[in-house]
């Protein structure tokens, strides 16, 4: 094992985690924000078709101990994320202590690896609502932020710097509608 990957923080493996699901194709991806179950995951990413990746991150056995203790971890159906992963350094959990469905991943030399793949079903109609309510808290919380604009101004802020520049956007910044938003795309059939 790196002595670097022994030293780790926990703040860096969950740097690592939200890097991964960037690279995992998550448009979206939050992490250490809370929702109405308690859960606060590490990482959290969405994917098409409201499609989330969860990811815990553990750097001690002890607090992977602790995690299995969690309601929301007795009560699955009350847990987020359709795949749910851990992030540990390598070794520290062995396949037979992960609960039903979850993946392992590891951080070594400084990538993460897949070890095992998380069943990708595992997000039951309850843990959907705490899903939107996360999202819906963490967007309050730019709101909040930005005020006294409003979260629709804000996002509308291209229409505004063309009307300040007579119809046209700076060079470089491309209308709302030519944006790359695959969440705006009809769902494949």
């Amino acid at each position: 094992m790196d002595t670097s990957e022994s030293t780790m923080t926990h703040v860096q493996l969950v740097q690592k985690a939200v890097a991964w699901l960037r690279s995992y194709r998550c448009g979206v991806v939050l992490s250490e924000q809370a929702c109405l179950s308690g859960e606060v995951p590490d990482a959290i990413g969405w994917k098409r078709a409201c499609h989330s990746v969860l990811i815990e991150c553990k750097i001690s056995r002890a607090d992977f101990l602790a995690d299995r203790d969690k309601r929301f971890r007795q009560k699955t159906e009350l847990g987020l994320g359709c795949e749910r992963f851990y992030l540990t350094t390598p070794g520290l959990l062995k396949l037979e202590d992960l609960p039903t469905g979850w993946g392992l991943l590891e951080c070594r030399n400084r990538k993460i690896e897949i070890v095992h793949r998380s069943a990708k079903n595992l997000r039951s109609v309850e843990g959907f609502q705490y899903e939107m309510n996360l999202l819906l808290a963490s967007l309050r919380r730019v709101e909040i932020r930005i005020e006294p604009q409003s979260l629709t101004e804000f996002l509308k802020w291209k229409n505004r710097m063309a009307e300040y520049n007579r119809g046209t956007l700076p060079e470089g910044i491309v209308p709302a509608e030519k944006e790359a938003n695959f969440f705006l795309e009809p769902a494949p059939q």
